[in-house]
Protein backbone atom coordinates (compact mmCIF):
# COMPACT_ATOMS: atom_id res chain seq x y z
CA UNK A 1 0.00 0.00 0.00
CA UNK A 2 1.15 3.19 -1.03
CA UNK A 3 2.36 5.36 1.73
CA UNK A 4 -0.18 8.13 2.56
CA UNK A 5 1.66 10.32 4.54
CA UNK A 6 3.02 13.76 2.34
CA UNK A 7 3.76 17.33 2.44
CA UNK A 8 0.25 18.47 1.39
CA UNK A 9 -1.43 15.45 3.19
CA UNK A 10 0.21 16.56 6.33
CA UNK A 11 -0.45 20.29 6.15
CA UNK A 12 -4.45 19.81 4.99
CA UNK A 13 -6.32 19.83 8.31
CA UNK A 14 -3.90 22.64 9.34
CA UNK A 15 -5.07 24.58 6.33
CA UNK A 16 -8.41 24.52 6.60
CA UNK A 17 -8.61 25.24 10.42
CA UNK A 18 -6.74 28.20 9.33
CA UNK A 19 -9.12 28.48 6.05
CA UNK A 20 -12.04 28.33 8.25
CA UNK A 21 -11.21 30.66 10.90
CA UNK A 22 -10.17 33.50 8.58
CA UNK A 23 -12.87 33.14 6.81
CA UNK A 24 -15.75 31.84 8.25
CA UNK A 25 -18.75 33.40 9.85
CA UNK A 26 -18.66 32.46 14.17
CA UNK A 27 -21.97 30.97 13.66
CA UNK A 28 -20.68 28.49 11.33
CA UNK A 29 -19.91 24.94 11.97
CA UNK A 30 -15.98 24.36 11.87
CA UNK A 31 -15.06 21.32 9.75
CA UNK A 32 -12.68 19.49 12.73
CA UNK A 33 -15.23 20.51 15.49
CA UNK A 34 -18.40 18.36 14.58
CA UNK A 35 -19.34 16.49 17.90
CA UNK A 36 -18.37 13.22 15.67
CA UNK A 37 -19.54 9.64 14.48
CA UNK A 38 -21.36 7.21 16.52
CA UNK A 39 -18.39 5.10 16.02
CA UNK A 40 -14.94 6.50 16.43
CA UNK A 41 -12.53 5.88 13.12
CA UNK A 42 -9.39 7.59 11.84
CA UNK A 43 -9.20 10.87 10.38
CA UNK A 44 -8.82 11.14 6.03
CA UNK A 45 -5.63 13.56 5.53
CA UNK A 46 -7.29 15.35 2.28
CA UNK A 47 -10.97 15.54 3.41
CA UNK A 48 -12.66 17.19 6.12
CA UNK A 49 -15.30 14.48 7.82
CA UNK A 50 -18.32 16.59 6.15
CA UNK A 51 -16.57 16.26 2.68
CA UNK A 52 -16.16 12.62 3.60
CA UNK A 53 -19.68 12.19 4.70
CA UNK A 54 -20.75 13.56 1.01
CA UNK A 55 -18.61 11.48 -0.70
CA UNK A 56 -20.21 8.40 1.45
CA UNK A 57 -23.84 9.36 0.54
CA UNK A 58 -23.38 10.10 -3.33
CA UNK A 59 -21.75 6.56 -3.63
CA UNK A 60 -24.98 4.90 -2.11
CA UNK A 61 -27.30 2.80 -3.90
CA UNK A 62 -30.01 5.09 -2.51
CA UNK A 63 -28.73 8.23 -3.76
CA UNK A 64 -28.66 6.43 -7.41
CA UNK A 65 -32.02 5.15 -7.24
CA UNK A 66 -33.32 8.70 -6.86
CA UNK A 67 -32.81 9.28 -9.99
CA UNK A 68 -35.72 6.97 -11.33
CA UNK A 69 -37.80 8.47 -8.70
CA UNK A 70 -39.86 10.99 -9.35
CA UNK A 71 -41.01 14.41 -7.59
CA UNK A 72 -44.78 15.34 -9.01
CA UNK A 73 -46.20 13.11 -11.95
CA UNK A 74 -45.82 9.31 -11.62
CA UNK A 75 -43.12 8.31 -14.25
CA UNK A 76 -43.64 10.67 -16.82
CA UNK A 77 -43.24 10.09 -20.46
CA UNK A 78 -40.79 13.15 -21.17
CA UNK A 79 -37.08 13.36 -20.79
CA UNK A 80 -37.55 16.95 -19.06
CA UNK A 81 -39.01 16.44 -15.94
CA UNK A 82 -37.78 16.70 -12.51
CA UNK A 83 -36.95 13.77 -10.38
CA UNK A 84 -35.81 13.40 -6.86
CA UNK A 85 -32.11 13.06 -7.89
CA UNK A 86 -32.61 16.58 -10.01
CA UNK A 87 -34.51 18.00 -6.94
CA UNK A 88 -31.54 16.98 -4.43
CA UNK A 89 -29.01 18.39 -6.68
CA UNK A 90 -30.89 22.12 -6.80
CA UNK A 91 -31.50 21.89 -3.19
CA UNK A 92 -28.02 21.21 -2.83
CA UNK A 93 -26.46 23.97 -5.05
CA UNK A 94 -29.15 26.58 -3.90
CA UNK A 95 -28.11 25.89 -0.59
CA UNK A 96 -24.58 26.22 -1.04
CA UNK A 97 -24.61 29.43 -2.13
CA UNK A 98 -26.92 30.64 0.07
CA UNK A 99 -23.86 29.43 3.01
CA UNK A 100 -21.44 31.02 0.74
CA UNK A 101 -22.88 34.33 1.16
CA UNK A 102 -23.45 33.59 4.84
CA UNK A 103 -19.75 32.54 5.15
CA UNK A 104 -21.37 28.96 6.53
CA UNK A 105 -19.93 25.79 5.89
CA UNK A 106 -20.35 25.02 2.58
CA UNK A 107 -19.17 20.88 2.85
CA UNK A 108 -21.87 20.64 5.88
CA UNK A 109 -24.60 22.40 4.18
CA UNK A 110 -23.27 19.62 1.01
CA UNK A 111 -23.57 16.50 2.67
CA UNK A 112 -27.02 17.37 4.11
CA UNK A 113 -28.41 18.36 0.92
CA UNK A 114 -27.51 14.95 -0.89
CA UNK A 115 -28.84 13.55 1.79
CA UNK A 116 -32.27 14.47 2.84
CA UNK A 117 -34.62 12.59 0.56
CA UNK A 118 -32.34 9.56 0.46
CA UNK A 119 -35.54 7.35 2.97
CA UNK A 120 -38.05 8.79 0.39
CA UNK A 121 -40.35 6.13 -1.42
CA UNK A 122 -41.71 6.11 -4.83
CA UNK A 123 -44.13 8.65 -6.39
CA UNK A 124 -43.80 11.50 -4.32
CA UNK A 125 -46.15 12.90 -1.57
CA UNK A 126 -48.23 10.28 -3.10
CA UNK A 127 -46.38 7.65 -1.79
CA UNK A 128 -45.35 8.40 1.12
CA UNK A 129 -48.50 9.03 2.46
CA UNK A 130 -50.05 6.00 1.12
CA UNK A 131 -47.33 4.16 2.55
CA UNK A 132 -47.98 5.92 6.06
CA UNK A 133 -51.79 5.36 5.37
CA UNK A 134 -51.48 1.62 5.35
CA UNK A 135 -49.09 1.49 8.42
CA UNK A 136 -51.29 3.34 10.35
CA UNK A 137 -54.05 0.55 9.52
CA UNK A 138 -52.17 -2.67 9.82
CA UNK A 139 -49.56 -1.71 12.53
CA UNK A 140 -50.27 1.44 14.56
CA UNK A 141 -47.21 3.18 13.23
CA UNK A 142 -46.16 6.40 11.01
CA UNK A 143 -43.88 6.38 8.10
CA UNK A 144 -42.16 10.24 7.45
CA UNK A 145 -39.53 10.21 4.93
CA UNK A 146 -36.98 11.86 6.56
CA UNK A 147 -36.68 9.28 9.55
CA UNK A 148 -36.34 6.49 6.95
CA UNK A 149 -33.73 8.88 5.42
CA UNK A 150 -31.63 8.84 8.18
CA UNK A 151 -32.26 4.85 8.67
CA UNK A 152 -31.20 4.68 5.12
CA UNK A 153 -27.65 6.30 6.57
CA UNK A 154 -27.54 4.67 9.68
CA UNK A 155 -28.39 1.54 9.28
CA UNK A 156 -29.47 0.42 5.45
CA UNK A 157 -26.75 1.67 3.42
CA UNK A 158 -22.90 -0.95 3.37
CA UNK A 159 -25.01 -3.83 3.91
CA UNK A 160 -26.33 -2.91 7.20
CA UNK A 161 -23.27 -1.02 8.71
CA UNK A 162 -24.10 2.23 8.18
CA UNK A 163 -22.41 5.26 6.86
CA UNK A 164 -21.31 6.32 10.23
CA UNK A 165 -22.23 10.12 9.55
CA UNK A 166 -21.07 13.01 11.41
CA UNK A 167 -23.67 13.99 14.11
CA UNK A 168 -24.22 17.39 12.71
CA UNK A 169 -25.13 15.59 9.05
CA UNK A 170 -27.71 13.09 10.87
CA UNK A 171 -29.35 15.73 12.26
CA UNK A 172 -29.88 17.90 9.28
CA UNK A 173 -30.78 14.84 7.54
CA UNK A 174 -33.45 14.14 9.87
CA UNK A 175 -34.70 17.90 10.57
CA UNK A 176 -35.06 19.11 6.93
CA UNK A 177 -38.70 18.89 7.26
CA UNK A 178 -40.85 17.95 10.25
CA UNK A 179 -41.28 20.12 13.54
CA UNK A 180 -37.83 19.97 14.82
CA UNK A 181 -35.85 22.21 13.63
CA UNK A 182 -31.92 21.42 12.69
CA UNK A 183 -29.37 22.44 14.98
CA UNK A 184 -27.10 24.07 13.04
CA UNK A 185 -27.47 27.12 10.87
CA UNK A 186 -26.51 24.82 7.58
CA UNK A 187 -29.45 22.49 8.55
CA UNK A 188 -31.52 25.15 8.60
CA UNK A 189 -30.82 26.56 5.19
CA UNK A 190 -31.49 22.72 3.69
CA UNK A 191 -34.62 22.82 4.95
CA UNK A 192 -35.83 26.36 4.02
CA UNK A 193 -34.36 26.03 0.35
CA UNK A 194 -35.78 22.82 0.08
CA UNK A 195 -39.29 24.44 -0.29
CA UNK A 196 -37.42 26.75 -2.09
CA UNK A 197 -36.42 24.84 -4.66
CA UNK A 198 -39.29 22.37 -4.89
CA UNK A 199 -42.28 24.70 -5.02
CA UNK A 200 -40.22 26.70 -8.16
CA UNK A 201 -39.48 23.65 -9.75
CA UNK A 202 -42.52 22.22 -9.41
CA UNK A 203 -44.35 25.30 -10.98
CA UNK A 204 -42.10 24.32 -13.96
CA UNK A 205 -42.57 21.10 -14.37
CA UNK A 206 -46.93 21.68 -14.19
CA UNK A 207 -46.76 24.46 -17.13
CA UNK A 208 -44.16 21.96 -18.82
CA UNK A 209 -47.23 19.00 -18.61
CA UNK A 210 -50.32 21.24 -19.42
CA UNK A 211 -51.72 21.16 -16.00
CA UNK A 212 -50.79 24.84 -15.15
CA UNK A 213 -50.87 28.00 -16.88
CA UNK A 214 -48.47 30.32 -16.15
CA UNK A 215 -51.25 32.94 -16.46
CA UNK A 216 -52.95 31.31 -13.41
CA UNK A 217 -50.15 31.66 -11.13
CA UNK A 218 -51.66 34.01 -7.82
CA UNK A 219 -50.97 37.73 -9.13
CA UNK A 220 -49.45 38.85 -6.13
CA UNK A 221 -47.22 36.62 -5.19
CA UNK A 222 -45.78 36.68 -8.99
CA UNK A 223 -45.46 40.42 -9.10
CA UNK A 224 -43.50 40.39 -5.43
CA UNK A 225 -41.42 37.56 -6.29
CA UNK A 226 -40.91 37.40 -10.03
CA UNK A 227 -42.53 35.98 -13.38
CA UNK A 228 -40.00 33.03 -13.84
CA UNK A 229 -38.88 30.34 -11.59
CA UNK A 230 -35.24 31.50 -11.71
CA UNK A 231 -36.54 35.06 -11.08
CA UNK A 232 -38.19 33.63 -7.96
CA UNK A 233 -35.66 31.56 -6.70
CA UNK A 234 -33.08 34.65 -7.22
CA UNK A 235 -35.44 37.24 -4.97
CA UNK A 236 -35.97 34.03 -2.14
CA UNK A 237 -32.34 34.18 -1.71
CA UNK A 238 -31.42 36.93 -1.73
CA UNK A 239 -34.13 37.93 0.85
CA UNK A 240 -33.45 34.57 3.00
CA UNK A 241 -29.47 36.01 2.67
CA UNK A 242 -30.06 39.59 3.49
CA UNK A 243 -32.63 38.87 6.49
CA UNK A 244 -30.52 35.76 8.00
CA UNK A 245 -27.58 37.75 7.91
CA UNK A 246 -29.37 40.68 9.98
CA UNK A 247 -30.99 38.55 12.44
CA UNK A 248 -28.15 36.18 12.56
CA UNK A 249 -30.62 32.72 12.14
CA UNK A 250 -31.96 31.48 9.37
CA UNK A 251 -34.54 33.83 8.59
CA UNK A 252 -36.94 34.80 5.96
CA UNK A 253 -39.04 38.44 5.72
CA UNK A 254 -42.68 37.74 7.05
CA UNK A 255 -43.81 39.34 3.36
CA UNK A 256 -41.66 36.88 1.12
CA UNK A 257 -41.96 33.77 3.77
CA UNK A 258 -45.98 34.26 3.32
CA UNK A 259 -45.70 34.93 -0.68
CA UNK A 260 -43.81 31.18 -0.86
CA UNK A 261 -46.05 30.19 1.32
CA UNK A 262 -49.00 31.05 -0.96
CA UNK A 263 -47.12 29.89 -3.89
CA UNK A 264 -47.22 26.64 -1.81
CA UNK A 265 -50.88 26.25 -0.88
CA UNK A 266 -51.41 27.20 -4.71
CA UNK A 267 -50.07 24.11 -5.48
CA UNK A 268 -51.43 21.57 -3.43
CA UNK A 269 -54.96 23.32 -4.96
CA UNK A 270 -54.57 23.47 -8.03
CA UNK A 271 -51.21 20.71 -9.16
CA UNK A 272 -51.10 18.44 -5.99
CA UNK A 273 -54.33 17.55 -4.75
CA UNK A 274 -56.19 18.81 -8.15
CA UNK A 275 -58.42 16.66 -10.29
CA UNK A 276 -55.96 16.06 -13.12
CA UNK A 277 -53.63 14.38 -10.53
CA UNK A 278 -56.06 12.31 -8.31
CA UNK A 279 -55.59 9.37 -10.95
CA UNK A 280 -51.95 9.41 -10.20
CA UNK A 281 -52.48 9.58 -7.21
CA UNK A 282 -54.53 6.65 -6.81
CA UNK A 283 -52.57 4.69 -9.24
CA UNK A 284 -49.57 5.59 -6.83
CA UNK A 285 -51.63 4.89 -3.84
CA UNK A 286 -52.83 1.36 -4.96
CA UNK A 287 -49.60 0.38 -6.00
CA UNK A 288 -47.74 0.87 -3.08
CA UNK A 289 -50.53 -0.65 -0.57
CA UNK A 290 -50.95 -3.95 -3.17
CA UNK A 291 -47.40 -4.38 -2.45
CA UNK A 292 -46.87 -3.61 0.84
CA UNK A 293 -49.88 -6.18 1.66
CA UNK A 294 -48.37 -8.91 -0.37
CA UNK A 295 -45.36 -9.01 1.35
CA UNK A 296 -46.65 -8.49 4.67
CA UNK A 297 -49.26 -11.57 3.87
CA UNK A 298 -46.34 -13.28 2.52
CA UNK A 299 -44.92 -13.23 6.09
CA UNK A 300 -41.93 -10.57 5.72
CA UNK A 301 -41.19 -8.49 9.11
CA UNK A 302 -42.83 -5.10 8.72
CA UNK A 303 -39.30 -3.16 8.99
CA UNK A 304 -37.97 -5.02 6.23
CA UNK A 305 -41.44 -4.57 4.58
CA UNK A 306 -41.01 -0.77 4.70
CA UNK A 307 -37.20 -0.72 3.74
CA UNK A 308 -37.92 -3.10 0.91
CA UNK A 309 -41.40 -0.66 -0.66
CA UNK A 310 -39.54 3.19 0.27
CA UNK A 311 -36.26 2.04 -1.48
CA UNK A 312 -38.26 1.14 -4.48
CA UNK A 313 -38.32 3.46 -7.86
CA UNK A 314 -41.41 4.54 -9.53
CA UNK A 315 -41.39 1.39 -12.46
CA UNK A 316 -39.78 -0.66 -10.35
CA UNK A 317 -42.65 -0.33 -8.29
CA UNK A 318 -45.10 -0.15 -10.99
CA UNK A 319 -43.52 -3.34 -12.34
CA UNK A 320 -43.37 -5.28 -9.02
CA UNK A 321 -47.32 -4.45 -8.35
CA UNK A 322 -48.17 -5.41 -11.92
CA UNK A 323 -46.44 -8.98 -11.44
CA UNK A 324 -48.92 -9.72 -8.60
CA UNK A 325 -51.67 -9.53 -10.78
Amino acid sequence: MPELAGRTADAFEAGVREHEERWLSPLAVRSYETRGRAQPEAECLLRTPFQRDRDRIVHTKAFRRLMHKTQVFVDPAGDHYRTRLTHTLETTGISRGVARALRLNEDLVEAIGLGHDLGHPPFGHAGEEALDEVLQERFDRRFRHNEHSLRVVDVLERDGRGLNLTAEVRDGILNHTGSNEPDTLEGKIVRLVDRVAYINHDIDDAIRAGVLDAADLPREEIELLGPTGSRRIDALVHDLVETSAREGDIRQTEEVGNAMLALRSFMFEQVYLAEEARAEHRRARATVRRIFEHLVERGDPVDDVIDYVAGMTDRFALSYAESLQ
